[in-house]
């Protein structure tokens, strides 16, 4: 793109724009999280006025980064993307985006549970008759307090709010955290956590068993006890309300005895992203134990109205995960035609390549860049294990690189994946031409090095194709729907 001059106004305006507004002007659907909105594509991204953040990668910013980061785009095409009109040709006006609301800052209101209904003849009917749950396991729950129908007046005083109430207490029994649910299915849903909830306090069951069990979604959890009812007392079990990890970590931070945790996210990208997430927290703290359980279907509720021969929403798989398999194999038949002793010269060249083809919106020809410096970092890892006097098969790279490509650990903007190569490169280079003889264990650390550089030149065009397939199935919901 050619260079642009930004005046310090065009900036700061661009820095001011509201993202609930923009993101809904792309068709973005946003999901209300208190005073937040959530990305229906993307469970883990919450933006406020003109700030995101994302929870999955800890880190956020303005509308700037927001549209480089999720759009693919360089610093001038993100400004000129908010600015829109401005930089149009022809005196042709587009879309002025807004400014985001000044955010007052708030007194962070004290926590109270929502007023309870005489009784929770509203709550039973949608939780037994729409959403299929068994009335034993709702029971349960209900009288442990943890359950219940709340009654809330509009503030003209006319008309009432009927709600399911999931609690969540702390270690002394003490109400901490409530998820308020609508209990009706037509129109618009409501579901959001009441203000000031401790999010760590989420709706939970603590057995005696040393297994914890963890869901999106309090409904998520009660469906997945009537789906294996037998003995469900006797484990733990906890909602995240989200997908943060704080309920989690602090289940088992209250209970030592908890050793295998069992993720149990819906299968979508969101969840699957989540549950590699979750996954690598867990194990920073010393969890070796970790599993995850996909329904079938969507989500675990999803999968009780398949059982009754209802329709239910399919199981969406993760666009990476889609592609990736295909790019994989690519790669790794092009490892017996790569020059493995010229690795030194062609690799930096390859990234330069592909540099200049992001540049210049040449995708494809720097993708091809990527798939062949992949291929040739792969061929340098299987000579490598030659010498450790292993072996693998094409098919058994292919599956190898297939395995360490989690989409949770690819996102961000294709423009800075050159730069990031570059360096993980130059750090390989170091290790490669060390002088002495390599211990068995350093030559096994090494070829780990090769086998992780070939993975991050395979993620470009990963993510690149899985960005596209994504884009052609969200332009096919509307053509379904009118269908």
């Amino acid at each position: 793109m050619p260079y642009i001059h930004f005046t310090e106004e065009q900036k700061l305006r661009a820095s001011e724009v509201d993202l609930v507004e923009f993101l809904r002007r792309q068709g973005e659907k946003l999901i209300p999280s208190g005073a937040e909105y959530r990305m229906s594509s993307d469970h883990s991204v919450t933006v406020r006025g003109n700030e995101w953040y994302d929870h999955a990668v800890k880190q956020g910013g303005g509308p700037i980064s927001f549209v480089q980061q999720f759009y693919n785009l360089s610093y001038p095409e993100a400004v000129t993307r908010l600015l829109d009109g401005d930089h149009l040709s022809d005196g042709e006006q587009g879309v002025i985006y807004p400014a985001a609301p000044k955010q007052e800052e708030k007194p962070k209101e004290e926590f109270a549970l929502p007023p309870a209904n005489r009784d929770m003849r509203r709550v039973y009917a949608y939780l037994l008759n729409r959403r299929f749950l068994d009335r034993d396991v709702v029971s349960a729950f209900v009288r442990a307090g943890l359950l219940y129908e709340s009654c809330e007046i509009s503030k003209d005083k006319t008309r009432e709010y009927h709600n399911a109430v999931f609690v969540g207490k702390d270690e002394n029994g003490v109400p901490r955290h409530a998820h308020k649910r609508s209990v009706n299915d037509i129109g618009r849903t409501f579901r959001i956590n009441v203000e000031g909830s401790d999010p760590r306090c989420s709706f939970h069951h603590t057995g005696s068993s040393d297994r914890l069990y963890v869901f999106e979604a309090p409904i998520d959890l009660l469906s997945f006890l009537t789906r294996y009812p037998r003995g469900w007392q006797e484990h733990s079990y906890v909602s995240l309300c989200g997908i943060s990890e704080h309920a989690m970590l602090w289940m088992l931070k209250q209970n030592p005895g908890l050793r295998t945790v069992c993720l149990c996210l819906d299968h979508d990208a969101a969840g699957i992203e989540a549950s590699g997430r979750l996954t690598e927290i867990l194990h920073e703290h010393g969890y070796d134990e970790v599993g995850v359980i996909q329904p079938e279907h969507k989500d675990w509720n999803e999968e009780l109205k398949a059982r009754r021969g209802l329709p239910a929403q399919e199981a969406e798989e993760h666009p990476q995960l889609i592609t990736a398999s295909e790019i994989c194999d690519r790669i790794s038949r092009r490892v017996d035609r790569s020059r493995r002793d010229y690795w030194e010269q062609d690799i930096p060249n390859l990234i330069d390549y592909a540099k200049i083809n992001l540049q210049w919106k040449q995708f494809d020809r720097a993708m091809e860049c990527m798939e062949h410096a992949s291929a040739l970092a792969l061929a340098v890892y299987e000579r490598e294990l030659r010498q450790l006097g292993k072996r693998q098969t094409p098919e058994e790279l292919a599956e190898t690189l297939y395995r360490r490509i989690l989409p949770h650990q690819n996102r961000g903007s294709l423009q800075r994946r050159p730069a990031e190569l570059t360096a993980q490169f130059q750090s390989v280079l170091e290790k490669a031409l060390a002088p002495g003889i390599h211990s068995e264990t350093e030559k096994r650390a090494l070829a780990d090095s090769w086998l992780e550089l070939a993975v991050s030149f395979a993620k470009v065009p990963v993510k690149y194709e899985a960005d596209i397939l994504e884009q052609q199935q969200k332009q096919a919901i509307p053509q379904q729907e009118m269908g």
